[in-house]
């Protein structure tokens, strides 16, 4: 083979290559080593990140797999690395878009929330888990197992003490709390700390993926992120066509703490889980153009403004509970607000509760469908939450749970 035919060859390879296009996906896997800035970290990153040493390719943040300010030779085995499941460091963005280095492996872990330690239980790292907050340990129908692990106090007042003498290799928090200066500053940099909200619809499927990869876990995260993006993706497709006049209109709000004015409603306007289930399920949500984020509004308002659906978020029910009377309460404090009786969604019983413990978070799924019903009840007349629930818990939570006994998730009942 002469000289001429090799150079041909490479530079048949290198065009390839150059035309090797990027996975279709909604996110950016937030790894160092994902060199093109797709969803995965494969050999087209190595190609990609060979490309950028040569100047075939322009330089992208994440192609720095060894986050030391250059992209050379050492990027290249890096990547290949995590391809691997060798790599003795990752680095990773997480949702605050800040910069954290885990040593790997990962072999114990401190999630500060029931929402975090469910998605490390779905990535089948439980065995990780060594200390957990409140709202595990009160939900041991949930978490058998975590529940009964050591206390590390609550998400909002963590036991830095407790932490410490656990010593974990990963902790993961919200974005929003608890405050840095009440954790991460207090905590030497050999433990890291990663926040992640896990309850939007936009940024939950590159959250679940970033933490298969530092988990160990990348091909449980595919086969999560395939049946969630599996109902989200449905939802959507189905009230696509739905035309902005015809969309049915919705109140969202919270339930109140005992007290207060109760001509003043507590509303989720945008931006929040709770709100993604509005959105997606094709729904207006009245308060969006009102408020910004959450806040107060008066029932006055409300009742100008008669939605055909109201929903209220309640932790009143759950997996521990078996009783709807909580819940039953709140429904019947919002039908009977002053000047209800006027408003669409209570004439026409549209009135509904649903759990915080079910349709936020990894079973952000189940609670999109479950709106999706109560707003267009026709269009998803086949679609069952309940045996969409059960997926949920026997395949990726991998516990028995009887919800034909157990558990008040929504009120009425669907």
């Amino acid at each position: 083979m002469n000289m001429n035919t090799i150079a041909v060859g490479i530079t048949a390879i290198m065009l390839l290559a150059l035309a090797l296009p990027a996975a279709a996906s909604d996110y950016t896997l937030g790894i160092f080593g994902n060199a093109n800035e797709d969803d995965t970290i494969n050999m087209q990153d190595v190609t990609y990140t060979e490309l950028i040493i040569l100047e075939y390719r322009d330089e992208t943040e994440l192609a720095d797999a060894k986050y030391d300010d250059r992209i050379n030779m050492q990027d290249v085995t890096q990547i290949e690395l995590i391809i691997l499941g060798k790599e003795k460091e990752i680095t990773v963005l997480d949702s605050t878009d800040r910069t954290i280095t885990v040593k790997m492996p990962v072999e114990r872990v401190i999630p500060l929330h029931m929402r975090h330690a469910g998605t490390v239980c779905v990535l089948g790292a439980d065995d990780t888990v060594v200390g957990v907050d409140s709202t595990v340990i009160s939900r041991g129908r949930l978490f058998p197992e975590l529940s009964t692990l050591p206390s590390i106090g609550t998400v909002r007042a963590p036991d830095l003490e407790q932490i410490l003498t656990l010593d974990p290799d990963l902790v993961i928090t919200f974005t929003n709390f608890p405050d840095p200066a009440t954790l991460e500053d207090k905590l030497p940099g050999t433990i890291p700390v990663v926040r992640m909200d896990l309850s939007r619809v936009g940024s939950l499927p590159g959250e679940v993926a970033m933490l298969g990869y530092v988990l160990g876990s990348g091909d449980v995260a595919e086969e999560y992120l395939a049946w969630y993006e599996g109902y989200v993706d449905m939802v959507k497709e189905r009230v696509t066509d739905i035309a902005d006049d015809d969309k049915v209109t919705v109140f969202m709000e919270r339930e109140k703490k005992t007290g207060g004015d109760q001509l003043v409603r507590w509303a989720y306007a945008s931006e929040t889980g709770y709100t993604d289930l509005c959105t997606v399920a094709g729904g207006i949500n009245i308060a969006e153009e009102h408020i910004g984020y959450h806040g107060d509004v008066e029932v006055e308002w409300v009742i100008e403004q008669n939605p055909k659906v109201i929903t209220g978020l309640s932790y009143k029910g759950g997996y521990e509970k078996d009783d709807d009377a909580a819940m039953r309460v709140y429904h019947e404090e919002i039908k009977n607000l002053p000047g209800f009786e006027n408003v669409m969604a209570a004439q026409n019983d549209r009135v509904h509760i649903i759990s915080g413990d079910f349709s936020i978070g990894a079973q952000l799924p189940i609670g999109i469908v479950t709106v999706a019903k109560w707003l267009y009840p026709d269009r998803f007349e086949d679609l069952d939450p309940d045996e969409i629930h059960e997926e949920f818990l026997t395949e990726f939570m991998r516990i028995e749970y009887n919800l034909d006994e157990w558990g008040v998730f929504v009120y009425p009942e669907v």
